[in-house]
């Protein structure tokens, strides 16, 4: 089916005049009318080939629902805990400068000072590394005989990928600033071996690490051992076992179960399902199962396995988050992306996005198009508007380590910038002042919608989200609906008329600003959104390199694009997507050629084997863990 769609060449799928041109030549017409060019010497611009041939875009009926919102902060101070007091008043008060408990670790810090095993439901952004690192810390500080380096590890805590490693890390260095005599350390790929068992040889008593790297040492390590561990923490549980690494924390729970001690487990995750609760069920002894929502005021003790039947129909959102969604076609999905991006952080103060999109190369292409182009100083008068420059950065899982912790400590000091990235970023990191979350590409599951949005509106502060989806896609809205998300709507048009304050992209001049003309407005703000499309497709086409890049991230989105899980394939499937217009999404003036037989190829669309099926749904996730 691609193969024919690919090798069909459609009209109103090519800007005039482009299907003949070499792609590294992009030529004007030579016939220039005054009139037709304005102040900036602007060609003559149609604005057919953004706005015809577009599916119908229906409004939003997003269905009426029970939103589950959970309340993060509580009155109830740390004080009243029975804690050291050197972590409440240097640590809690005057390093993380925090005082009251969130309602999550109002509920978790006294059953697990208590001795329980617990598994643990609450939205992102309530707490949750405090709620177990707290009780940890306050027992190994207590331990007697004290505490010694060469103990080896006394806590271990699994995160699924490695900058939630460093951040989890990080917080475990602060909370053991007065126990100078406990020490933390951090496992994670994209680090060199060596210097890790040197470590490990040394000794480390909070031992954080992601399960594929974890697993190496167990294997290669002699100097590992679990002989004294008391406690096991599995952060983000559900991306570890959605990433593929339940064979890996088989590994790691075996060797942790060979010395017979006894431990304390906790799970926790903002999502509860049925793997979690397999492996609640092999890992751990009567856990307390506690949740956190609005009404849900007790912790309440209840069986692993009839957990994730009870709360999985509904997900708690935080009570400051609002979310949008816009529905545009694809063919004017990179402007819309463009304009929203220059409303908030050009033309705006102190926002800072983060873009979800589907594929690294994706990543990859779209900050240095952005970067080319929007970045671009304004070579006339300067515009009307206030304006500060754009900051863009990107994080995914092919770049090396070294690389993703500096984006990851850059984004999170910066006031304002856009951080491009993969999934990488979905879950469990706190990178703070996010205003706004933008899923460029729609997520693979409603879990995956909340992991995201939930890098904003973290610990009671403010939050906004904005979904992207295509007319035919709308269905999406129903399937969160029933997971109790309900959106709002945001216009296209509203998003597109923020290129009225650039002069960048200024049309045939006509445009006067004291006109009252609702339809010379509109006019102008089409042609606006077709000279910025033309700005990226004379970047794109400007060279083979560019071109091909282009290429290859049409390519990885179309790839992800099949790896929906069978639930959504009414919904998303490349059936219903035309080439054409999702080429232009990439700046392509044509659907390449030759696309279709390595898509077709993918072990997505294999029938011979069950793994090949499963490797294909985790496109770009595997890349994007540490080992």
């Amino acid at each position: 089916y691609l193969k024919q769609l690919f090798s069909t060449k459609r009209p109103h799928q090519t800007c005039k005049g482009s299907a003949a041109k070499s792609p590294s030549k992009v030529k004007t017409s030579p016939k220039k009318a005054p009139e037709e060019h304005g102040d900036h010497g602007r060609p003559f611009i149609k604005t057919s080939s953004l706005f015809r041939n577009n599916p119908e875009i229906p409004d939003v009926l997003s269905p009426a629902v029970n939103q589950v919102k959970e309340k993060v902060f509580t009155s109830n101070t740390f004080e009243e805990l029975n804690l050291h007091p050197h972590l409440v008043r240097t640590n809690l008060n005057i390093v993380l400068n925090v005082t009251s408990m969130t309602s999550v670790q109002k509920k978790t810090i006294p059953v697990l000072m208590s001795g329980k095993d617990a598994v643990v439901r609450s939205q992102t952004g309530s707490g949750k590394t405090l709620a177990y690192g707290i009780p940890v810390v306050q027992f190994l500080q207590a331990m007697q005989p004290k505490v010694k380096r060469s103990d080896g590890p006394l806590a271990v805590v699994i995160v699924p990928t490695r900058e939630l490693a460093l951040q989890s890390f990080q917080m475990f260095q602060k909370l053991l600033k007065p126990f100078t005599w406990i020490v933390p350390g951090v496992l994670m790929g994209g680090e060199k071996r060596k210097a890790e068992k040197a470590r490990l040889r040394k000794g480390i008593n909070v031992l954080i690490s992601t399960p594929g790297r974890l697993v190496d040492h167990i294997k290669n390590t002699l100097s590992i051992a679990f002989s004294a561990v008391r406690w096991l923490i599995l952060d983000e549980a559900d991306r570890t076992l959605d990433l593929g690494f339940e064979k890996d924390l088989t590994v790691i729970l075996n060797a942790l179960n060979v010395t017979g001690l006894a431990r304390q487990n906790v799970l926790l995750s903002a999502t509860l399902t049925e793997g979690l609760s397999r492996l609640a069920s092999i890992s751990m002894k009567e856990p307390v199962s506690i949740h956190v929502s609005e009404g849900s005021e007790d912790t309440v003790e209840a069986c692993p396995q009839a957990a994730p039947q009870a709360l999985s129909d509904s997900y708690a959102m935080p009570e400051r988050l609002q979310q949008h969604v816009v529905v545009v076609p694809s063919k004017l999905h990179l402007v819309c992306l463009a304009a929203f991006i220059l409303a908030k952080c050009k033309f705006e103060q102190r926002q800072k996005l983060i873009v979800f999109i589907s594929s690294c190369e994706a990543v990859e292409f779209l900050l240095t198009l952005f970067t080319a182009v929007l970045c671009v100083k304004p070579s006339t008068a300067s515009t009307k508007h206030t304006s500060t420059s754009l900051n863009f950065y990107r994080l995914h899982g092919n770049m090396r380590q070294e690389e993703r912790t500096e984006v990851f400590q850059e984004f999170s000091q910066c006031k304002t910038g856009i951080l491009l990235c993969t999934d990488v970023a979905a879950r469990g990191l706190d990178l703070p002042q996010v205003t706004w979350i933008v899923q460029y590409n729609p997520p693979v599951s409603a879990a995956e919608y909340v992991h995201r949005v939930g890098r904003t509106a973290r610990i009671g502060a403010q939050g906004s989200s904005l979904l992207f989806l295509t007319p035919s896609e709308m269905a999406f809205v129903d399937v969160l609906a029933n997971h109790n998300i309900s959106l709002s709507e945001m216009k296209m048009e509203d998003i597109l008329a923020t290129l009225m304050k650039d002069e960048r992209f200024k049309g045939r001049g006509k445009w006067d600003s004291k006109q009252r003309s609702a339809t010379a407005f509109e006019q102008e703000v089409r042609e606006r959104a077709t000279v910025l499309q033309t700005d990226f497709e004379n970047y794109v086409h400007a060279n083979n390199e560019s071109l091909q890049t282009a290429k290859s991230a049409l390519q990885s989105f179309l790839r992800a694009y099949t790896t929906y899980p069978s639930s959504l394939k009414h919904i998303f499937h490349i059936r219903s997507l035309h080439l054409g217009h999702a080429a232009k999404s990439f700046g392509l003036r044509d659907a390449p050629q030759g696309l279709g037989s390595s898509i077709t190829t993918n072990p997505a669309n294999s029938k011979d084997s069950k793994k090949g099926k499963d490797k294909a749904k985790r496109y770009c996730k595997f890349s994007e863990v540490g080992q």
